[in-house]
């Protein structure tokens, strides 16, 4: 019986003996199957479309306030430029912004004559010139007097014997009267020569100061520049000691307490402002807006370019701050604030954020979450403060609509809440 199996192993071929059972076989090739079954599985899986997370908000009701916001400065409401009044050599200012000032006590400054300017030897000789021909002058006149008060005198002389001839009839009344005239015309040259000489006199002095230099003023002629108002120093324009025309500024004075806050606003904006208006004032050092309302709309228009090279046309809004707190007191002139100006309220409109609204050439739409899909309406908005819009029409109360949806969200995409991913 063994020689029998050994004889058959011997008739068999070689390769025969490595052929593998077929069993084997069939569970090699299900591996394969299957690996490959899984690769495709996991292929598909990656290529279905997955629902986007996405938040959303929901169509509520409530009070809007659309408010216009611009940058804008403190300014003090009443400021006074003070220049100097007359013209001469102004002391030095020894005041500084913030200084305290009182109305018609402090004295900002003072003012005196400007020194008689040095004369080059041309003009020295012309006016010493001039010395002498005024002193000639006076010499003339003064021997024209003396000759006139001896014609006078002898005028007078005539009269009296005419006047004492009177009484015994020798003297016509022609002659009298002819005497009398004499001595009053003489006596009148005599009074026009005195002023003459007056005259003369006046011109030499006045000639001779030109050649003088007074070295000390008078304290009389100091004139003192006092302040109009009480407040403080806002601006020093001329602190050194120097020589002034009249309305050369000096300083500026006022009452920092009292400010007003001034905005630039655009004129479409402006337009629909008036005084009265609620105003909100931020960014201003605290966080606590500060609450204003408009009291002026400047009725004219100016050009600024903007930050980017437009052109616009602005316009000034004056505000006045309500019951101001006490940390407000420490706002200056010209100071940095943000203004918001409150120009429509409602309070009771349909609202959404404004997030949730995208613009379709002339049309406002967007998404509603509806069955896990989003759907795609275009709605009515009317007015929005940038956190919320005003709903017309197109959506209803407790709708649920998508925030800030990203491109890839089409009508009927499948989205899912974040919340609930």
């Amino acid at each position: 019986m063994a020689t029998s199996t050994a004889e058959t192993k011997k008739s068999e071929a070689p390769w025969e003996s490595k052929r593998s059972p077929s069993g084997r076989n069939l569970l090699r090739r299900l591996g394969v199957w299957s690996v490959v079954a899984l690769l495709l599985f996991a292929v598909l899986w990656g290529l279905w479309p997955k629902p986007i997370v996405v938040e959303t908000g929901e169509v509520t009701r409530g009070s809007l306030t659309v408010r216009v916001s611009e940058e804008g400065k403190t300014r003090v409401r009443n400021r006074y430029v003070i220049a100097a009044p007359v013209s001469g050599r102004m002391r030095r200012v020894s005041l500084k912004p913030g200084d305290e000032v009182k109305a018609g006590e402090t004295i900002l400054t003072a003012i005196e004559p400007v020194a008689a300017p040095l004369l080059d030897p041309r003009a020295r000789i012309q006016a010493e010139a001039v010395v002498e021909m005024r002193e000639a002058s006076r010499r003339q006149s003064a021997q024209s007097l003396e000759a006139l008060r001896e014609s006078a005198k002898i005028a007078e002389q005539d009269r009296d014997r005419y006047r004492a001839m009177k009484d015994a009839g020798s003297a016509s009344q022609l002659e009298r009267d002819r005497a009398e005239g004499t001595a009053l015309v003489r006596a009148a040259e005599v009074r026009a020569a005195e002023f003459s000489l007056q005259v003369i006199e006046y011109e030499l002095a006045q000639a001779r100061a030109a050649l003088e230099r007074p070295e000390n003023t008078p304290a009389g002629d100091w004139v003192e520049v006092r302040s109009p108002v009480s407040g403080r120093v806002l601006k020093v324009m001329q602190e050194s000691e120097m020589v002034v025309t009249p309305g050369v500024q000096i300083l500026e004075v006022g009452d920092p307490a009292d400010i007003e806050i001034e905005a630039e606003i655009l004129s479409r904006d402006a337009v629909s402002m008036k005084p009265g208006d609620p105003v909100s004032v931020e960014q201003w050092g605290n966080d606590e807006p500060l609450n204003a309302r408009v009291r002026r709309v400047e009725p004219a228009a100016f050009t600024k370019i903007s930050a980017l090279g437009v052109e616009e046309q602005r316009v000034i809004v004056l505000s006045d701050l309500v019951d101001p707190p006490e940390a407000a007191k420490s706002l200056g002139d010209r100071y940095r604030v943000e203004v918001r100006v409150a120009v429509w309220h409602d309070d009771d409109v349909r609202i959404v954020p404004a997030g949730a609204l995208f613009r379709e050439g002339n049309a406002w739409k967007t998404f509603v979450y509806r069955d896990g899909k989003a759907r795609l309406l275009e709605v009515n908005a009317g007015r929005t403060d940038g956190r919320f819009t005003q709903i017309l029409s197109g959506l209803d109360e407790g709708d649920e609509v998508l925030l800030h949806p990203p491109d890839t969200v089409k009508d009927g995409t499948s989205v899912i809440k974040r919340d609930e991913s």
